[in-house]
C-alpha cells in the first residue's frame, strides 16, 4: 500500500516543484494546498457524473466518450473551482500566478485518480501513469491557467480568455482520450508526439506567463481605453 501511494504521488510532487519553482514571486503554500485538495476531493463526484453518463449512454461513440464524458466533466469542474476559489483571491495578482494554481488543481484531481488507478490495476503501471495521464493533467493545467492568468491581468479580450480557459483544454484532454480509445494497436505512436507538442506548448505558455510586465505597453492600452 505504501508503495502504491508513494508511487502514486511522486510525480505530483516532481511536476508541482517544477512549475511551482518557475514563479518569479513564489506562492503562498496553504493555498496552493487548498487548491489541490479541492481538485482531489472533485475526483469522486466526477467519477460518479461519468458513471452515470457511461450508464445511460452504452453505446456512444468513442469520440463522444472521450471528448463529452471523460473530458468535459473533468476540465469544467477544474475551471470552476479555478472560478470559485482562486480568480477573485487576492494572491491572484500575476499573469504566471494562474499556471501555478491550475497546475495545483489539476495534479490534485490527477493523484488520486492516478492512486485509485494503481490499487486497482497495479504498480507496474506507475511509470507509464506518470509518463502520460499524470504529466497530460499538469499540463492541461498549464493551458487552463495561462488563460485565466491572462484574464485577470488584461482587461482586453477578459471574457474571451476565461472561456479559452475551459475550451482549449477541454479539446486537448479530448483528443489525448480519443488517441488512447480509437485506436487499438501502436497509439504510443500518436500519443508521443502528442505529448511532446503538448509539453512544447505548456513551456512556451510557461515562457510567455513569466515575461516581465512592459509599462509602457499598460499605460497604452490604458490610454486606449480611457
Amino acid at each position: 500500500m505504501f508503495a502504491i501511494l508513494s508511487a502514486g504521488v511522486a510525480p505530483t510532487l516532481a511536476l508541482m516543484s517544477f512549475f511551482y519553482l518557475k514563479d518569479r514571486i513564489t506562492e503562498p503554500i496553504p493555498l496552493i494546498i487548498r487548491t489541490f485538495l479541492l481538485g482531489a476531493l472533485f475526483v469522486f463526484p466526477i467519477m460518479f457524473i461519468q458513471y452515470v453518463l457511461t450508464a445511460e449512454f452504452l453505446h456512444t461513440s468513442t469520440f463522444i466518450h472521450s471528448f463529452f464524458i471523460v473530458s468535459l466533466p473533468e476540465e469544467f469542474f477544474k475551471w470552476f473551482i479555478f472560478i470559485y476559489a482562486i480568480y477573485h483571491h487576492s494572491e491572484f495578482d500575476a499573469h504566471y500566478d494562474g499556471i501555478v494554481y491550475a497546475v495545483a488543481i489539476s495534479l490534485g484531481f490527477a493523484t488520486v485518480e492516478n492512486i485509485l488507478y494503481l490499487f486497482t490495476n497495479g504498480i507496474e503501471y506507475a511509470f507509464s501513469r506518470a509518463l502520460f495521464p499524470v504529466s497530460s493533467h499538469a499540463l492541461f493545467g498549464v493551458i487552463m491557467g495561462y488563460y485565466f492568468g491572462k484574464a485577470k491581468t488584461n482587461d482586453f479580450y477578459k471574457k474571451r480568455n476565461i472561456a479559452y480557459a475551459f475550451i482549449i483544454p477541454f479539446l486537448l484532454h479530448g483528443i489525448y482520450n480519443y488517441i488512447l480509445k480509437a485506436i487499438t494497436s501502436g497509439w504510443l505512436f500518436l500519443l508521443i508526439p502528442f505529448m511532446i507538442g503538448l509539453w512544447v506548448l505548456g513551456l512556451q505558455r510557461v515562457k510567455k506567463a513569466n515575461e516581465p510586465v512592459n509599462s509602457n505597453t499598460i499605460y497604452k492600452k490604458n490610454k486606449r481605453q480611457a
